[in-house]
Parts: structure tokens; sequence; C-alpha cells
């Protein structure tokens, strides 16, 4: 059954309509015609069975059959995930894995080692179209019906201000293992880049409660430690299991 997405204000009691976008992926990629039967997702957890109705130049109207439940649950847990800017695709290959992992909120992070600086914000805006279609086509392929929320870039320093939950720090060094992570239904989870924390940035974090995390003697790249960071906790706090 091909997916689609549409927000909450595109739905009525009886009707869909689909964006610009969705209308061409539908009628040009999947070559698909008024009579078919597709599934929607609004973005905020619910999914229908629609019938085709109309494909037009801009739109596609699609009639409500049902209601149905996402192939894919949302999990019981709410994590927020905040990485260092990573470059190019390894950057993307980590909002990929963090939709399919259910992640909540994922947070692009300025470090002081992070491997890529923006001089200004347009220049971070174009990537972060790039990352929001890049979830999008997940949540479409993973089968969750809720879109991970990707923030702006955010400074380390005013993001562990405001860090929510049970806030957790992996660090090549200095810290405790897994198993010193209490059970929570709120964790906000923060990885750095592949050059590491100064000492400053991880006191700073220390005092803001947050606890220092090791993957006792792995060395991992920057990616594979978010994607297991994220795995690890949807184990131990949330539905995989």
């Amino acid at each position: 059954m091909r997916r689609f997405f549409a927000p909450k204000e595109n739905f009525n009691s009886e009707k869909v309509l689909l964006s610009n976008d969705e209308t061409k992926h539908l009628r040009d990629v999947l070559r698909l015609r008024a009579g078919e039967q597709v599934q929607v997702f609004d973005g905020e957890g619910k999914e229908f069975l629609c019938l085709i109705e109309s494909i037009s130049k801009k739109e596609t109207a699609l009639k409500i059959v049902e209601e149905i439940s996402p192939s894919a649950p949302k999990s019981v847990l709410n994590l927020t995930l905040a990485v260092a800017l990573l470059k190019g695709e390894k950057f993307d290959l980590v909002v990929q894995k963090a939709v399919e992992l259910g992640v909540n909120i994922f947070v692009p992070l300025v470090t002081k080692r992070c491997d890529v600086k923006f001089k200004n914000a347009p220049d971070f805006n174009k990537k972060l179209e790039r990352l929001n279609r890049i979830a999008l086509e997940a949540c479409k392929q993973s089968g969750r019906a809720d879109l991970m929320r990707i923030s702006g870039l955010v400074d380390f320093q005013k993001f562990i201000e405001s860090a929510e939950g049970a806030k957790v720090l992996f660090s090549e060094r200095g810290g405790a293992g897994f198993a010193d992570i209490e059970p929570a239904k709120k964790i906000t989870a923060v990885i750095g880049s592949e050059g590491g924390w100064e000492d400053f940035e991880i006191e700073a974090a220390q005092s803001k409660d947050f606890r220092i995390i090791t993957f006792g003697g792995r060395i991992m790249r920057a990616e594979t430690a978010a994607i297991s960071v994220a795995t690890i906790l949807q184990h131990r706090f949330g539905d995989l299991n």
C-alpha cells in the first residue's frame, strides 16, 4: 500500500487533499489513478485508508474510507536526540535512522569541535530543508504516522540550558555505563562530533544535571554512536524489546 503525507489542515471529516509535491509523486512516479486505494498520515499520529477521487495538476482529492492503525506505532519513549553537525551524508544518515528508530525531536548542535560550520542562517536553512525531506521519506517508508521534528541549529551551551527529561551526554571518556541511566519516559541524549568534547563542555553539561555515559572500550564514528544510542535507549526504555 502506497503511503502519502498531508498536514492536518488538509483533512476534513470526509476528504483529504494532497499537496503539489505529493501529487507529482502519486501521478508521475507511481502512476496511480482514480479509484485506487492509498494510505495517508497526518504527521501527528493518525493514518487513514483513502480512495483516489481526482488528480489535477497541483493537487489530489481523496475520499477517506476509514481510520487505520499505523504499521509503526508511536514509541512510549519521548526521545530527543541532539547531534553535533557532521559532514555531508553522515548527517543525512543519522536523520534517516533517527526517524526509523522513533526519535521524537532531532536537534542539530554546534559544538566546539563539530565538523561543519555555517556562516549564516540561510546556509543552514537550505540544509534544514533537505533534512526535512529525508525525514519525511523515512517516515513514509518506516510506517510512522508522526513526523520527527527537526529543530533549527542550536548552540551547545544554549541547548543544555533548556534540555528536558532525563539528560545524558555520550562521551569517549570519563563516563559511566548504560546501567547508570535511570528509567524514564522522556530522555534527552546528546552526541558529539568525531573530535569529541572539550573539557569545559562536559563540565557545563554536568552542571546542568547531564549524566555522562561512555561506550565502554568501543571506538565509534559519530554517526554510528548516534544511531547506536537511539537504538539502545529505545530497547531499554521504549518499544524495541
